[in-house]
């Protein structure tokens, strides 16, 4: 398995000297044989199809991204491409990757890159941040992954890696700047193994130290880690935010109009809307939300449509 990043010619940050390499170097070795196959780790993977699977795997599983990047990056392989055609026809791609707006915001970055950059998605962390949709993590994970800077890229499973393997707490605290302090100080110096690191840590996050049911006995850093050493103290931190249920949310409503808004290049009526779901008051807001945040347009009273541009 290869992950295709190109070395940083710009030089980089020198990494914290007192770094352990032990943890980084296991870690590393572990992803070089376990590694899943994923379409953005081959070889010759572009940096706007990076940019892209960037922005799919906010809040979505892996399983439900890879045939929905397939499908964009076939119809739509540089940021031009997406560009050339209206925001509603990303919504519309988009499909039930959920959260929708992703989808808007990516159209805009694109449209921003093929204006600003010439069609190619730039390197730099701050002219990454300076696009639609673009935040720390993203900007660094582009750097890094698509062109092989040295950047400490942190996700929700490296920060668990990180709580459990150096902090030893069960759950990392809410995120901060002191994760990416955390995240370089084992950062390797050489561009190229930092990137490789970067993935392998969130790897491991993603299928061995994983947040309900880790697998200690399969890690490749049990006997270094401070959580195991100190005996699987749980929690005690801040408690988390409890996602709102789904079943009868006013997501659910958006989503429901939002299929029905995708299934057809006609606009949809009033009545049409009205049929989805039978609380009124519910239904309005989810419509009015959608139309505010852009998503849907309203063609005429009583007949709407995805975002035109």
């Amino acid at each position: 398995m290869n992950l295709t990043v190109r070395p940083d010619a710009t030089g980089s940050a020198a990494p914290n000297s007192a770094a352990d390499p032990a943890l980084s170097d296991a870690i590393s070795a572990w992803f070089a044989e376990n590694a899943r196959d994923l379409p953005w780790r081959r070889d010759g993977f572009s940096a706007w199809g990076t940019l892209v699977s960037e922005f799919m795997l906010q809040q979505t599983p892996v399983n439900r991204v890879i045939p929905r990047l397939a499908e964009w990056m076939e119809r739509w392989p540089t940021p031009a491409d997406l560009a050339s055609v209206p925001p509603g026809e990303a919504v519309r791609a988009w499909a039930s990757l959920g959260y929708p707006r992703r989808a808007l915001w990516l159209h805009a970055a694109a449209v921003q890159i093929t204006d600003r950059h010439g069609g190619v998605v730039p390197e730099d962390v701050d002219e990454l941040l300076a696009l639609t949709g673009i935040g720390d993590y993203t900007a660094r994970a582009v750097a890094a992954f698509a062109y092989g800077h040295r950047h400490p890229v942190v996700d929700t499973n490296t920060r668990r890696v990180l709580a459990r393997a150096v902090a030893g707490q069960a759950e990392p605290a809410p995120p901060s700047r002191r994760d990416l302090a955390a995240m370089s100080a084992l950062l390797p110096a050489d561009p190229v193994p930092a990137a490789v690191f970067n993935a392998a840590i969130m790897e491991l996050g993603a299928v061995v130290c994983t947040s309900r049911s880790p697998h200690c006995e399969a890690c490749p850093v049990r006997d270094a880690c401070a959580w195991r050493a100190a005996g699987y103290p749980e929690y005690t931190g801040p408690k988390k935010a409890v996602q709102k249920k789904f079943e009868g949310s006013d997501r659910q409503v958006r989503g429901l109009i939002m299929a029905e808004l995708r299934s057809t290049h006609h606009p949809v009526t009033a009545a049409e809307v009205e049929s989805l779901w039978s609380d009124a008051g519910q239904r309005d807001r989810a419509l009015a939300g959608l139309l505010a945040d852009g998503l849907a347009v309203t063609i005429e009273p009583g007949l709407y449509a995805l975002s035109q541009g």
